[in-house]
């Protein structure tokens, strides 16, 4: 008999409710009932709406104040303790948000809790410390840097990106922690799969047709158009002969910008993302988060380059510590990056198994518990 999932994700930009999405749909495939809750629709009225758009602003406007924030309150610093031998987290957010959590679960009566953002984090390890009636409760690390937010030890279980990042969690909380891999749809496995077989793709004609010749080069910048020099990366890529193909998401504003420029290509929301991946030849990423993880499935080698502050910065790092990426610290080690991982050959071929490798589990397998 299947059983009740709750998962508690926000709608910080896009890459924690995919992963929700996607766990809800295989969890739902395997017999299961669940439910999708954000944290920010549960705070009072224009909280959540305000809180996500600090964070938008400061991302896009003041970055080093964000730095700041995050050096201040995510960053895990290994020596510092609470009285209960615990780091301190953001606990106004937590503790505003915990009694509302708790009457959701009380309303839904669910079997198990999943976390995909770091702050439902601390508010489901709150609940679950609390003891009572809340039930097991599962945090799925969507970071490759696992900052301080991700950790409370009242949680039973946190499923990790790599084995490093598992050690980083058991070693702090005390708790189990396991490896899963990214969260990320068949369908950008399947495409890459689909490509292999020769028979060019919609995207393929028109990457032909806007720059015959020319490797097509995907530069990201999220769901909200987040980035450091994007239209300058881009104009230098389309220079030195690749045709780079920027991901605007929704900020119309940067695609307009973008598609002035000679020889790029600028695209706004893409629904079909897994063929577009499966027709580009690499991905310059600059947060480490599911753009690059599904980039690494459809079997497309990453660069990261220019990364935002905070947690892009030290995922990017984490990313490529780990062998799955590179990390160009100019745009001299951007070209010479490209310029290898472009070329059929080992360093490519090598590249693309250390990145298809990191897929060890199915997620919803080990929430299910």
């Amino acid at each position: 008999m299947g059983r009740r999932i709750l998962i508690v994700s926000a709608s910080m930009g896009a890459g924690h409710d995919a992963v929700a999405a996607e766990l809800a749909g295989r969890l739902r495939a395997d017999g299961h009932l669940t439910a999708r809750v954000d944290l920010l629709d549960i705070l009072p009225p224009g909280a959540g709406r305000g809180l996500r758009a600090a964070y938008r602003t400061a991302l896009r406007h003041c970055p080093g104040a964000y730095a700041a924030v995050y050096s201040a309150f995510f960053r895990d610093r290994g020596d510092e303790r609470d009285r209960n031998g615990w780091a301190p987290s953001t606990g106004p957010l937590a503790a505003a948000l915990e009694p509302r959590l708790r009457d959701v679960v009380e309303r839904w009566r669910p079997d198990a809790l999943v976390s995909t953002f770091h702050q439902a984090a601390q508010v489901t390890g709150r609940l679950r410390a609390q003891g009572g009636d809340c039930p097991p409760s599962t945090v799925v690390v969507t970071d490759f840097a696992v900052h301080r937010q991700w950790l409370h030890p009242g949680n039973d279980l946190h499923l990790c990106l790599t084995e490093a990042a598992a050690a980083r969690v058991r070693a702090r909380t005390g708790r189990p922690a396991e490896v899963c891999g990214p969260v990320v749809p068949g369908a950008f496995a399947a495409a890459a799969h689909e490509n292999a077989g020769g028979r060019p793709s919609r995207w393929a004609r028109e990457f032909a047709r806007r720059g015959p010749g020319r490797p097509a080069v995907l530069l990201s910048a999220g769901a909200w158009g987040v980035g450091q020099g994007l239209t300058a990366t881009a104009l230098l890529l389309a220079e030195a002969g690749h045709l780079p193909v920027l991901l605007c998401g929704k900020d119309e504003r940067l695609r307009t910008r973008a598609a002035m420029l000679p020889g790029v290509l600028a695209l706004g929301w893409v629904e079909d993302l897994p063929e577009l991946m499966a027709a580009s030849s690499a991905l310059v990423d600059n947060a480490a988060g599911q753009t690059a993880v599904q980039a690494l499935a459809a079997g497309v080698p990453v660069v990261g380059y220019r990364p935002i502050p905070g947690h892009g910065a030290e995922g990017v790092g984490e990313m490529a510590a780990a062998g799955l990426t590179e990390h160009a610290a100019d745009t001299i080690g951007l070209l010479r990056s490209l310029d290898r991982l472009l070329r059929p050959g080992p360093d490519r071929d090598r590249r693309i198994a250390a990145g298809q490798a990191v897929f060890t589990a199915d997620a919803a397998e080990l929430v299910a518990w």
